[in-house]
């Protein structure tokens, strides 16, 4: 959101690893040696549920997606570095992507955060890139009325 909507505080850190379908475990298990699981079944949550909870070295909580789909083998390859101070940068999802991300979970804070990303990103946003990810996978998750209140934001941009 620092990047490419409004700046909120947040509390967690949403990373994505690519790991493929039949592979989670060797992921998880690394990860889970390095940093420690926030569930006492962290390993078997994650396996079940494709995302690995975890806590950094600092206490900020690690919500780590384990990537499978092409949309999100398409969202890493479409990734690019931010310089989030002189000399470090973290690799961060487009601003298209994260408006997928963002309306696909449709929690109302992820309403308000894409209607920040419209806002901000307004005649640099790749709409047709939206869609052609976005639809494919509201219509799995049987959530047209998304689609709507996204266009609905994407209108009221255009005012």
């Amino acid at each position: 959101m620092q990047r490419w909507g409004e700046p909120r505080l947040t509390l967690d850190a949403d990373l994505t690893i690519l790991t493929g379908f039949g592979n989670e475990s060797s992921f998880t298990d690394a990860l889970l040696s390095c940093f420690p699981g926030r569930l006492t079944n962290a390993r078997d949550f994650a396996l079940r549920n494709r995302v690995l909870l975890l806590t950094a070295g600092n206490d900020v909580p690690l919500d780590v997606s384990l990537g499978a789909m092409p949309f999100e083998e398409r969202a890493i390859e479409r990734s690019s570095a931010w310089e989030i101070e002189p000399g470090k940068s973290l690799r961060t999802c487009s601003a298209e992507d994260l408006v997928v991300h963002k309306v696909f979970a449709g929690r109302d804070k992820d309403w308000a955060d894409v209607t920040g990303i419209v806002a901000r990103q307004a005649g640099r946003l790749d709409v047709d890139l939206v869609h052609r990810e976005l639809d494919p996978l509201l219509e799995l998750k049987g959530s047209p009325e998304s689609q709507a209140r996204f266009d609905a934001i994407l209108r009221g941009s255009t005012r």
